[in-house]
């Protein structure tokens, strides 16, 4: 029997902190400020700008589950569909996705409101799409209507959510995360006037300037080992990188390269260098492999 989408799962759990661990490893710089409720269900309401690396802040924010909502278009396929459920992901439709999709997506409130009954939070991306930029977008009206349903039976939370990159398509650039005083939301709220008030706290929670993000001059040195080191990742990374036309994929395409490449590098290299060195020379490689990329995509990215 498949398991409920907010229950516990130990193959997710196994994965999670090397998921985790390579999101904090995409940023030079990584701070999550406020608290989230934990009297009531909780629906998180964040900013969209960077595609797939919004939810993986998010995501590292908790160390418990989180269940998200993406577009419904992208769980077209059986296997994305088990995929993308497997990382807790729900599809929500949109008008324009035609009434197949919407067809398929039906029971995805049903879901969510599980997932809240049961203690897990739901994230949604309310502007629908993501615009690398610091202006939230005006906000779609699904997070309104499954925050007041389940207001209905229980008490709801919606708590925005402001997520500030110093770059949008840098890699290893500083990104802050705030979660924002969460709003209680009743049933009998009017659905616009709770869309307003959301988007002006969010709007609040995004800052006009960048944070702080500190080059590391000092690891030139360092930076001719990590290139030669780190190469089948960021050539495969940056190859893709030119072939995309939406650039706010980039981020999540080095991401995604890190997190398939990486294992199976260091299992090589582990063979290589065990076998080639002594011990502490072996050991010591493989840990300046594991901090390649990053040290890579730090020293390329200073400004002269």
């Amino acid at each position: 029997m498949p398991h409920k989408i907010w229950e516990y799962d130990r193959l997710y759990a196994f994965f999670r902190p090397y998921v985790d661990f390579c999101t904090r490893s995409s940023f030079s710089g990584m701070k999550t400020s406020g608290v989230l409720p934990s009297d009531g269900a909780v629906v998180l309401s964040p900013n969209h700008t960077n595609t797939i690396m919004d939810a993986l802040v998010i995501l590292q924010s908790r160390k418990d589950r989180t269940v998200f909502g993406a577009r419904a278009d992208i769980f077209r396929k059986p296997r994305a569909n088990k995929g993308l459920r497997f990382l807790k992901i729900l599809p929500m439709a949109r008008q324009r996705d035609g009434m197949e999709i919407l067809k398929a997506s039906y029971g995805t409130f049903d879901e969510m409101e599980d997932t809240l009954e049961h203690g897990v939070p739901v994230c949604m991306f309310p502007e629908g799409r993501h615009t690398p930029g610091r202006v939230v977008q005006p906000l779609r009206k699904g997070i309104a209507r499954i925050a007041k349903r389940s207001a209905g039976s229980r008490k709801t939370y919606i708590v925005p959510a402001g997520i500030n990159y110093a770059h949008f398509y840098r890699y290893r650039s500083a990104v802050e995360l705030v979660y924002g005083a969460p709003m209680e939301v009743r049933p009998e709220m009017d659905e616009k006037a709770l869309l307003d008030e959301l988007h002006e706290r969010m709007s609040a929670l995004v800052t006009p300037s960048a944070p702080r993000w500190r080059y590391r001059w000092w690891l030139l040195p360092l930076w001719p080992g990590a290139a030669v080191l780190s190469l089948p990742m960021w050539l495969t990374a940056e190859i893709l990188c030119c072939k995309i036309k939406d650039k706010a994929f980039s981020n999540s395409v080095r991401f995604l390269v890190k997190l398939l490449m990486e294992p199976v590098l260091l299992i090589i290299y582990a063979m290589i260098f065990g076998f080639t060195l002594p011990l502490w020379a072996a050991l010591l490689l493989i840990v300046y492999f594991v901090f390649s990329y990053g040290i890579f995509y730090d020293v390329v990215n200073i400004k002269p």
